[in-house]
């Protein structure tokens, strides 16, 4: 078996089991637990750089100011995503959640459209008016806009249109975001630790500490071996293993936290799951009816 498909499952099962994590640390803030999620990514990525002696690139990117403030975009979306994240798991959404992560594909087609030109194919156009009928479906019935989902969908969506045309891996990418992140990440729990209310020193248990600290290897693993697999399979396999963590996370949400899922919302989620299949069925297709790269 190809090794890439290993990495690229093995990422996306870690992100499918992020509920029950973020769950696990219900009791800390959703901000304070995005503030520790940077603190200690970033000395976990010092750590693989220093292994590595992975280093060199850092000068090169502090003189370029372009590169610099893409990534300053970045870093702001992915903090952004995460927030709404965090906050969606433990306030009782991870449906909602995982429903951004479906429709996030379809973003990605239409900010393509809309900011590199790409041309659309009929069956793409109709996978996005299916998924469009869905969102609209799931505001009807619900009688309010899914926000939460659309959020995750659109800034996770132009994060990844932004490191699609950076200038660096993904190592680098997000060690350079986490460092970004970093001065207001430490004040910030500077200041609640002067206000008593830090969750890491104040908690009475040990677990939490422990849980807290490994937020970085949770979030940087996953990552490195998402870039390790992207790089030795093809795009439309990566595209099929995508749709694993937000399946995972819909049925956390169903069978253990007890999210309520009502026919209503049933049906725009296969609205939407239809959608998906018809872009990844289109996908696969074209993929096949296209001529052979010339040697």
């Amino acid at each position: 078996m190809n090794p890439g498909i290993i990495y690229a499952a093995f990422a996306f099962f870690c992100w499918g089991l992020f509920p029950l994590y973020f769950h696990a640390l219900a009791e800390v803030p959703a901000l304070e637990m995005l503030a520790h999620r940077m603190l200690w990514s970033l000395l976990f990525l010092a750590i693989v750089l220093t292994a590595r002696r992975q280093w060199k690139w850092l000068p090169q990117t502090l003189g370029r100011p372009r590169v610099l403030a893409s990534f300053v975009a970045s870093a702001v979306l992915l903090s952004a995503n995460w927030f709404v994240y965090i906050w969606s798991v433990n306030n009782g959404h991870v449906i909602d959640a995982s429903l951004g992560y479906f429709i996030n594909p379809l973003v990605n087609v239409l900010l393509g459209m809309v900011v590199l030109k790409e041309k659309l194919r009929r069956a793409q156009w109709i996978a996005i008016g299916l998924a469009a009928c869905g969102v609209l479906w799931l505001t009807w019935s619900a009688g309010q806009v899914p926000w939460i989902a659309l959020i995750l969908g659109i800034t996770f969506g132009s994060y990844g249109l932004l490191r699609k045309t950076a200038a660096l891996a993904a190592l680098e990418g997000l060690s350079l975001e986490t460092m970004i992140l970093f001065p207001l990440a430490l004040v910030y729990v500077v200041w609640l630790t002067l206000h008593g209310q830090n969750t890491f020193v104040n908690s009475e248990f040990d677990s939490t500490r422990w849980l807290l600290a490994a937020a970085g290897p949770i979030t940087a693993i996953p990552l490195l071996l998402f870039a390790a697999g992207a790089r030795k399979i093809p795009m439309a396999a990566l595209g099929l293993l995508q749709y694993l963590s937000p399946t995972m996370q819909a049925l956390l949400g169903v069978w253990v936290f007890h999210e309520a899922f009502p026919p209503a919302r049933l049906i725009g989620f296969v609205i939407i799951w239809a959608a998906l299949v018809l872009y990844v069925a289109e996908g696969l297709w074209a993929g096949r009816r296209r001529p052979p790269a010339a040697t």
